[in-house]
């Protein structure tokens, strides 16, 4: 089981959703950007490092919004996705190919990852900041 962490990161009543690269596995699909955690780190500590890494931004982590097991033909992944909120200045697109702030009403218009869009799916009307 790999584990993944992802942000729900917030402005005002947006968040941010990301587009993942052509050249990675499940191309162009979208997702909460994120990523892996690596030995001997916390979900916590992995969370705010792939946000400096893929976005060169810097994050205050909140709660676990919601974490689900999916399993992919590859490989099965435990994704816990958190609450978090900038400190700084505004993300920018390093390793994605496009960068999107939305509302829960947009995610529809956007086909998601499969363990993202379970997360979509099972928290459908909670998308509100803490």
């Amino acid at each position: 089981m790999l584990e993944v962490v992802a942000a729900l990161i917030w402005q005002d009543d947006r968040f941010l959703i990301c587009q993942r690269p052509e050249n990675k596995s499940r191309p162009l699909l979208w997702e909460f950007p994120g990523g892996k955690v690596e030995p001997g780190e916390t979900k916590e500590e992995a969370i705010l490092r792939e946000c400096r890494e893929e976005l060169d931004c810097d994050l205050t982590l909140g709660e676990v919004f919601y974490d689900v097991v999916h399993a992919y033909p590859e490989r099965s992944i435990h994704l816990t996705l958190f609450h978090c909120f900038l400190r700084n200045k505004l993300p920018r697109a390093l390793e994605h190919h496009d960068l999107r702030w939305v509302q829960e009403a947009d995610l529809k218009d956007f086909p998601f990852c499969p363990a993202d869009q379970e997360i979509i799916d099972a928290k459908r009307g909670k998308f509100i900041r803490p």
